[in-house]
Protein backbone atom coordinates (compact mmCIF):
# COMPACT_ATOMS: atom_id res chain seq x y z
CA UNK A 1 0.00 0.00 0.00
CA UNK A 2 1.65 3.29 -0.84
CA UNK A 3 2.54 5.06 2.37
CA UNK A 4 0.97 9.05 2.91
CA UNK A 5 3.13 12.02 1.63
CA UNK A 6 3.30 13.53 4.71
CA UNK A 7 6.14 10.28 5.72
CA UNK A 8 7.64 10.79 2.68
CA UNK A 9 8.40 14.26 2.29
CA UNK A 10 9.74 15.79 5.50
CA UNK A 11 11.83 19.04 5.05
CA UNK A 12 13.40 18.81 8.91
CA UNK A 13 15.43 15.34 7.26
CA UNK A 14 16.07 16.85 3.87
CA UNK A 15 14.97 19.71 1.79
CA UNK A 16 16.17 17.66 -1.69
CA UNK A 17 13.92 15.31 -3.38
CA UNK A 18 14.22 13.69 -6.93
CA UNK A 19 10.63 13.31 -8.60
CA UNK A 20 9.14 11.21 -11.02
CA UNK A 21 6.09 11.53 -12.77
CA UNK A 22 4.99 8.91 -16.22
CA UNK A 23 2.42 8.86 -18.19
CA UNK A 24 -0.68 6.55 -18.02
CA UNK A 25 0.70 2.51 -19.81
CA UNK A 26 4.37 4.32 -20.72
CA UNK A 27 2.53 5.17 -23.71
CA UNK A 28 5.16 8.25 -25.81
CA UNK A 29 2.56 10.90 -25.44
CA UNK A 30 5.59 13.59 -24.66
CA UNK A 31 7.11 12.23 -27.58
CA UNK A 32 6.57 10.21 -31.27
CA UNK A 33 4.06 7.45 -30.81
CA UNK A 34 6.38 4.26 -31.86
CA UNK A 35 2.69 2.46 -32.78
CA UNK A 36 0.58 5.42 -34.35
CA UNK A 37 3.72 7.44 -35.51
CA UNK A 38 1.65 10.48 -34.26
CA UNK A 39 4.01 13.27 -32.70
CA UNK A 40 3.43 14.83 -29.32
CA UNK A 41 7.09 16.15 -29.26
CA UNK A 42 5.39 19.85 -28.52
CA UNK A 43 3.76 18.49 -25.50
CA UNK A 44 7.83 18.01 -23.62
CA UNK A 45 7.88 22.20 -23.93
CA UNK A 46 4.37 22.33 -22.18
CA UNK A 47 6.00 20.74 -19.19
CA UNK A 48 8.96 22.72 -19.20
CA UNK A 49 7.53 25.96 -19.45
CA UNK A 50 5.02 25.16 -16.44
CA UNK A 51 7.85 23.81 -14.76
CA UNK A 52 9.76 27.23 -14.60
CA UNK A 53 6.56 28.97 -13.76
CA UNK A 54 5.63 26.63 -10.47
CA UNK A 55 8.94 26.87 -9.06
CA UNK A 56 9.11 30.86 -9.14
CA UNK A 57 5.19 31.11 -7.92
CA UNK A 58 6.01 28.48 -4.89
CA UNK A 59 8.85 28.30 -2.50
CA UNK A 60 10.41 25.40 -4.36
CA UNK A 61 13.89 25.55 -5.87
CA UNK A 62 14.65 23.50 -9.35
CA UNK A 63 17.97 21.84 -9.13
CA UNK A 64 17.14 20.31 -11.90
CA UNK A 65 15.17 18.55 -14.76
CA UNK A 66 14.51 16.41 -18.30
CA UNK A 67 11.50 15.96 -20.09
CA UNK A 68 11.19 12.68 -21.78
CA UNK A 69 9.12 10.81 -23.89
CA UNK A 70 6.72 9.54 -21.74
CA UNK A 71 8.05 10.83 -17.77
CA UNK A 72 9.83 13.08 -16.84
CA UNK A 73 12.45 14.07 -13.57
CA UNK A 74 12.88 16.24 -11.51
CA UNK A 75 14.69 17.49 -8.67
CA UNK A 76 13.88 20.19 -6.38
CA UNK A 77 14.84 21.76 -2.94
CA UNK A 78 12.04 22.78 -0.70
CA UNK A 79 12.62 26.07 1.28
CA UNK A 80 9.71 26.69 3.35
CA UNK A 81 11.12 29.58 4.83
CA UNK A 82 11.00 31.45 1.87
CA UNK A 83 7.40 31.40 1.70
CA UNK A 84 7.60 32.68 5.40
CA UNK A 85 9.19 36.16 4.78
CA UNK A 86 5.83 37.16 2.18
CA UNK A 87 3.50 39.10 3.11
CA UNK A 88 -0.06 37.94 2.86
CA UNK A 89 -0.57 40.25 -0.03
CA UNK A 90 2.30 38.62 -1.88
CA UNK A 91 1.36 35.13 -1.18
CA UNK A 92 -1.99 36.26 -2.55
CA UNK A 93 -0.34 37.42 -5.64
CA UNK A 94 0.93 34.28 -6.15
CA UNK A 95 -1.95 32.28 -5.71
CA UNK A 96 -4.46 34.04 -7.60
CA UNK A 97 -1.87 33.44 -10.82
CA UNK A 98 -3.17 29.75 -10.55
CA UNK A 99 -6.53 30.26 -8.62
CA UNK A 100 -9.31 32.79 -8.68
CA UNK A 101 -9.59 32.26 -4.88
CA UNK A 102 -13.08 32.69 -3.19
CA UNK A 103 -15.03 36.10 -3.32
CA UNK A 104 -13.26 36.84 -0.28
CA UNK A 105 -9.74 36.87 -2.24
CA UNK A 106 -11.26 38.56 -5.21
CA UNK A 107 -12.62 41.46 -3.84
CA UNK A 108 -9.62 42.03 -1.58
CA UNK A 109 -7.19 41.75 -5.31
CA UNK A 110 -9.51 43.91 -7.08
CA UNK A 111 -8.77 46.70 -4.28
CA UNK A 112 -12.10 46.62 -2.28
CA UNK A 113 -12.10 47.90 1.29
CA UNK A 114 -12.96 44.59 3.79
CA UNK A 115 -14.19 45.26 7.25
CA UNK A 116 -11.85 43.83 10.13
CA UNK A 117 -13.56 40.06 10.50
CA UNK A 118 -13.32 39.63 6.52
CA UNK A 119 -9.14 40.98 6.80
CA UNK A 120 -8.65 38.28 9.53
CA UNK A 121 -10.53 35.73 7.69
CA UNK A 122 -8.43 36.75 4.37
CA UNK A 123 -5.22 36.04 6.75
CA UNK A 124 -6.50 33.00 7.91
CA UNK A 125 -6.98 31.93 3.76
CA UNK A 126 -3.46 33.26 3.12
CA UNK A 127 -1.63 31.36 5.67
CA UNK A 128 -3.48 28.52 4.13
CA UNK A 129 -2.07 29.35 0.93
CA UNK A 130 1.84 29.93 1.97
CA UNK A 131 1.63 26.78 3.00
CA UNK A 132 0.30 25.32 -0.02
CA UNK A 133 3.52 27.49 -2.18
CA UNK A 134 5.22 25.06 0.44
CA UNK A 135 4.54 22.08 -0.79
CA UNK A 136 5.63 19.66 -3.05
CA UNK A 137 2.23 17.79 -3.26
CA UNK A 138 0.71 21.14 -4.28
CA UNK A 139 3.44 22.01 -6.76
CA UNK A 140 3.13 18.49 -8.46
CA UNK A 141 -0.72 18.89 -9.00
CA UNK A 142 -0.49 22.32 -10.06
CA UNK A 143 2.20 20.91 -12.81
CA UNK A 144 0.33 17.35 -13.63
CA UNK A 145 -3.51 18.30 -13.48
CA UNK A 146 -3.18 21.10 -16.16
CA UNK A 147 -1.47 19.36 -18.26
CA UNK A 148 -3.55 16.31 -18.30
CA UNK A 149 -6.38 18.67 -19.12
CA UNK A 150 -5.22 20.13 -22.19
CA UNK A 151 -3.57 16.91 -23.42
CA UNK A 152 -7.02 15.32 -23.57
CA UNK A 153 -8.57 18.39 -25.04
CA UNK A 154 -6.09 18.26 -27.62
CA UNK A 155 -6.71 14.54 -28.04
CA UNK A 156 -10.80 14.69 -27.69
CA UNK A 157 -10.73 12.33 -24.72
CA UNK A 158 -11.16 11.97 -21.19
CA UNK A 159 -8.61 9.47 -18.70
CA UNK A 160 -6.07 9.44 -17.13
CA UNK A 161 -2.95 10.88 -18.46
CA UNK A 162 -0.65 10.44 -15.86
CA UNK A 163 0.31 7.00 -14.65
CA UNK A 164 -0.37 7.69 -11.10
CA UNK A 165 0.48 10.09 -8.29
CA UNK A 166 4.06 11.12 -8.54
CA UNK A 167 7.22 8.95 -7.03
CA UNK A 168 9.22 11.49 -4.84
CA UNK A 169 12.85 10.09 -3.16
CA UNK A 170 14.30 11.88 -0.77
CA UNK A 171 17.95 12.53 -1.27
CA UNK A 172 19.93 12.75 2.63
CA UNK A 173 23.30 13.46 0.97
CA UNK A 174 25.11 15.75 -0.76
CA UNK A 175 26.32 12.64 -2.58
CA UNK A 176 22.70 11.65 -3.31
CA UNK A 177 21.64 14.72 -4.65
CA UNK A 178 24.58 15.45 -6.96
CA UNK A 179 24.06 11.28 -7.86
CA UNK A 180 20.77 12.19 -8.61
CA UNK A 181 20.95 15.36 -10.70
CA UNK A 182 23.62 13.62 -13.05
CA UNK A 183 21.04 10.77 -13.56
CA UNK A 184 18.25 13.12 -14.56
CA UNK A 185 20.70 15.28 -17.02
CA UNK A 186 22.29 11.82 -18.45
CA UNK A 187 18.55 10.54 -19.21
CA UNK A 188 18.32 11.97 -22.74
CA UNK A 189 22.06 10.07 -23.47
CA UNK A 190 21.09 6.82 -22.23
CA UNK A 191 17.86 6.55 -23.79
CA UNK A 192 19.87 7.17 -27.25
CA UNK A 193 18.08 10.54 -27.68
CA UNK A 194 20.97 13.20 -27.74
CA UNK A 195 24.76 12.23 -27.89
CA UNK A 196 25.82 14.91 -25.62
CA UNK A 197 24.39 16.85 -22.63
CA UNK A 198 24.42 20.48 -24.34
CA UNK A 199 22.53 18.64 -27.39
CA UNK A 200 20.14 17.20 -25.18
CA UNK A 201 16.92 19.08 -25.47
CA UNK A 202 14.53 19.57 -22.47
CA UNK A 203 16.62 19.53 -20.03
CA UNK A 204 18.41 21.69 -17.10
CA UNK A 205 22.26 20.89 -18.19
CA UNK A 206 21.48 22.06 -21.77
CA UNK A 207 19.43 25.12 -19.73
CA UNK A 208 22.57 25.99 -17.92
CA UNK A 209 24.94 25.14 -20.98
CA UNK A 210 23.34 27.38 -23.57
CA UNK A 211 21.69 30.59 -21.57
CA UNK A 212 17.99 29.54 -22.14
CA UNK A 213 17.01 31.47 -18.57
CA UNK A 214 17.38 34.97 -20.68
CA UNK A 215 14.88 37.51 -20.54
CA UNK A 216 13.84 37.20 -23.96
CA UNK A 217 12.57 33.18 -22.89
CA UNK A 218 11.10 33.75 -19.73
CA UNK A 219 8.66 36.56 -21.62
CA UNK A 220 8.10 34.38 -24.24
CA UNK A 221 6.79 31.02 -21.64
CA UNK A 222 4.53 33.68 -19.54
CA UNK A 223 2.95 35.23 -22.64
CA UNK A 224 2.28 31.17 -23.70
CA UNK A 225 0.88 30.22 -20.41
CA UNK A 226 -1.68 33.40 -19.96
CA UNK A 227 -2.14 33.30 -23.44
CA UNK A 228 -3.81 29.19 -22.86
CA UNK A 229 -5.46 30.26 -19.96
CA UNK A 230 -3.19 28.47 -17.18
CA UNK A 231 -2.05 31.94 -15.68
CA UNK A 232 -4.66 34.11 -14.42
CA UNK A 233 -1.58 36.77 -14.43
CA UNK A 234 2.36 36.39 -13.54
CA UNK A 235 3.65 39.81 -12.14
CA UNK A 236 7.24 37.90 -10.81
CA UNK A 237 10.35 37.07 -12.19
CA UNK A 238 11.04 33.41 -13.27
CA UNK A 239 13.47 32.05 -11.30
CA UNK A 240 16.59 30.78 -12.63
CA UNK A 241 17.82 26.92 -11.61
CA UNK A 242 19.33 26.95 -8.37
CA UNK A 243 22.67 27.81 -8.77
CA UNK A 244 25.89 26.04 -8.01
CA UNK A 245 28.83 27.30 -5.54
CA UNK A 246 31.85 29.20 -6.96
CA UNK A 247 35.22 29.51 -5.98
CA UNK A 248 34.43 32.44 -3.31
CA UNK A 249 31.42 30.65 -1.69
CA UNK A 250 32.39 26.73 -1.37
CA UNK A 251 29.07 26.39 0.18
CA UNK A 252 26.15 28.29 1.23
CA UNK A 253 22.72 26.97 1.65
CA UNK A 254 21.14 28.84 -1.24
CA UNK A 255 23.66 27.42 -3.23
CA UNK A 256 24.22 23.69 -4.71
CA UNK A 257 27.37 21.71 -2.96
CA UNK A 258 29.38 21.63 -5.95
CA UNK A 259 31.38 24.17 -8.60
CA UNK A 260 29.46 24.35 -11.44
CA UNK A 261 32.56 23.10 -13.96
CA UNK A 262 33.28 20.20 -11.86
CA UNK A 263 29.36 19.21 -11.92
CA UNK A 264 30.03 19.72 -15.84
CA UNK A 265 32.44 17.49 -16.04
CA UNK A 266 31.50 14.65 -13.61
CA UNK A 267 28.10 14.74 -16.40
CA UNK A 268 30.18 14.81 -18.84
CA UNK A 269 32.66 12.18 -18.49
CA UNK A 270 29.82 9.83 -16.67
CA UNK A 271 28.08 10.07 -20.57
CA UNK A 272 30.66 8.05 -21.67
CA UNK A 273 30.31 5.01 -19.60
CA UNK A 274 28.40 1.98 -20.77
CA UNK A 275 25.50 0.98 -18.26
CA UNK A 276 24.36 -2.19 -18.60
CA UNK A 277 20.48 -1.64 -19.61
CA UNK A 278 21.02 1.69 -21.28
CA UNK A 279 20.81 2.19 -25.14
CA UNK A 280 22.89 5.06 -25.33
CA UNK A 281 26.42 6.24 -24.29
CA UNK A 282 28.49 9.36 -25.07
CA UNK A 283 31.60 8.47 -27.58
CA UNK A 284 34.68 8.17 -25.58
CA UNK A 285 36.37 9.90 -28.00
CA UNK A 286 34.62 13.20 -27.87
CA UNK A 287 36.51 16.25 -27.09
CA UNK A 288 35.61 17.74 -23.20
CA UNK A 289 32.88 19.61 -22.67
CA UNK A 290 34.76 22.85 -22.04
CA UNK A 291 36.39 22.18 -25.10
CA UNK A 292 33.60 21.80 -27.27
CA UNK A 293 32.12 24.52 -26.11
CA UNK A 294 35.20 26.87 -26.56
CA UNK A 295 35.93 27.77 -23.32
CA UNK A 296 38.43 27.85 -21.09
CA UNK A 297 38.24 27.37 -17.33
CA UNK A 298 38.35 30.33 -16.39
CA UNK A 299 35.70 32.15 -19.29
CA UNK A 300 33.36 28.94 -17.74
CA UNK A 301 34.06 30.41 -13.74
CA UNK A 302 33.29 34.21 -15.15
CA UNK A 303 30.19 33.19 -17.04
CA UNK A 304 28.91 30.66 -14.19
CA UNK A 305 29.44 33.37 -11.90
CA UNK A 306 27.80 36.10 -13.68
CA UNK A 307 25.01 34.18 -15.62
CA UNK A 308 22.08 36.45 -15.38
CA UNK A 309 24.59 39.32 -16.75
CA UNK A 310 25.68 37.13 -19.43
CA UNK A 311 22.61 35.25 -20.58
CA UNK A 312 20.64 37.91 -21.75
CA UNK A 313 18.59 39.49 -24.68
CA UNK A 314 18.59 36.20 -26.73
CA UNK A 315 22.04 35.91 -27.28
CA UNK A 316 24.29 33.37 -26.10
CA UNK A 317 27.18 34.82 -24.30
CA UNK A 318 29.22 31.35 -24.83
CA UNK A 319 29.11 32.17 -28.06
CA UNK A 320 31.06 35.43 -28.40
CA UNK A 321 33.71 34.39 -25.68
CA UNK A 322 34.99 31.56 -27.34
Amino acid sequence: MPRARKYLVSVSNTPYYHVTSRCVRRAFLCGVDRFSGTSYEHRRQWIVDRIKVLSSLFSIELCAYAVMSNHYHLVVKLNPDEADRWSDDEVLERWTALFKGPLLVQLQRAGNPLSTIEREALASMAAVYRNRLGSLSWFMKCLNEPIARKANAEDCCKGHFWEARFHSQALCTEKALIAAMAYVDLNPIRAKMAKTPETSDHTSIQNRILGANNQQVQTETVSRLIGAGELLHFGISIKPLMPFANDSIAKRDDALPMLERDYLSLVDNTARNVIHGKRGHMDAQTAPILERLGLSGEQWICAAAHFTCHYRGGDLWLRHTA
